[in-house]
């Protein structure tokens, strides 16, 4: 049972990467005619795809975090074109449900940087690795 479920998330993983390849082509190409994604440059940063490839959860960040929102809900609403586009271009039995949304882990990755700046952060982390207590 064990290598049936690790063959299906492998299956996912390499769904999710195709999928991520194709959205992140059409982006680049202006395919989509939208006022909003001609005007933004927009990184699909990674696709989680659920076990059964029906569902397709799209993290997508903005150049410089650039009108997140504005950008967000013009991809929201294209969705059925991309839908349309992933499955034209993957042989899936169903065409994938795509959901949008924003990338936090880099937000988190800058307040993490932010943190370990901190001065007092900072003292802690020097005493830590002097061994002091």
């Amino acid at each position: 049972m064990s290598s049936q479920n690790d063959s299906s998330s492998v299956r996912a993983l390499r769904v999710g990467e195709q999928v991520r390849h194709i959205l992140s082509e059409i982006l680049q190409r202006g395919d989509v005619h939208d006022d909003v994604l001609a005007k933004h440059v927009v990184s699909v940063t990674e696709v989680r795809m659920s076990s059964d490839l029906r569902h397709a959860v799209c993290f997508i960040k903005p150049l410089l975090g650039k009108d997140e929102e504005a950008v967000l809900k013009a991809l929201r609403t294209n969705t059925a074109y991309f839908q349309r586009e992933v499955a034209a271009r993957t042989r899936l039995k169903y065409a994938a449900k795509i959901k949008f949304l924003a990338d936090d882990s880099f937000d988190e990755g800058s307040h993490i940087d932010k943190l370990l700046r901190d001065p007092r952060i900072a003292q802690d982390l020097a005493k830590d690795d002097a061994g002091e207590d």
